[in-house]
């Protein structure tokens, strides 16, 4: 999935199916925790596959952000929550507001082909909030279609995780991972010109995210 911006809203703190009304630019690099959310809650990379590392995200002016000098960085959770989402599609998404996160926090990897791959935590308050935010995200993913900007093909799913291609129009594809665990949602995904290939991937990971993305 696409890279989201580090903007900051205060406005419909509420629902995170709705996007900030005021955008805030940032303008200082990012914490790289977020809360009690930090990189020990995100798996070594040679937990994701061979070959993987962790990557130290430059930032910039077209990503959004400024960079802090480690791969984590702290994540407004309403924003966050809000760009997961897909977006383009040529179905309707399903109607209903999602909770906000109360934390979020981003890490930035390379896969083993030096392809970009980005974790995404969100941090609730109770278990049942993250559960209900993430069978709402899953709601949205399935009634995607593919006719629009944005085709996604579900790849297999369970009560608590799900593995899906995302295909942008005139773009590489993306082969993510999502799941729930405790209080937490984590969506793990990376750029694939073979997302094919990947299905194996999407599932080998499960445990490695549900090992660590829910600890205290």
């Amino acid at each position: 999935m696409p890279v989201p911006t580090n903007t900051v809203g205060t406005a419909n703190p509420t629902d995170a199916a709705k996007p900030p009304q005021l955008p805030e630019q940032a303008t200082a690099p990012p914490p790289a925790s977020a809360g009690p959310v930090s990189a020990k809650n995100l798996p070594a990379p040679e937990k994701l596959g061979e070959g993987w590392k962790t990557y130290t995200d430059p930032g910039g002016s077209e990503q959004g952000f400024l960079g802090n000098d480690t791969w984590t960085r702290r994540r407004d959770g309403h924003q966050a929550a809000y760009e997961a989402l897909p977006v383009g599609c040529s179905n309707p998404a399903p109607k209903g507001s999602l909770p906000v996160p109360l934390h979020a926090l981003q890490g930035s990897y390379r896969t083993g082909t030096n392809q970009p791959a980005n974790a995404l935590l969100l941090r609730f308050a109770d278990a049942t909030k993250a559960k209900a935010y993430f069978t709402g995200y899953q709601a949205r993913i399935k009634a995607c279609g593919d006719g629009g900007d944005l085709a996604v093909q579900s790849l297999w799913s369970t009560e608590t995780a799900a593995g899906a291609v995302r295909r942008y129009a005139g773009a590489d594809a993306f082969v993510e991972v999502s799941l729930v665990q405790g209080s937490t949602v984590a969506l793990l995904a990376q750029q694939t010109a073979k997302p094919d290939d990947q299905a194996d991937w999407s599932h080998s990971v499960v445990p490695e995210l549900e090992a660590v993305i829910d600890l205290r």
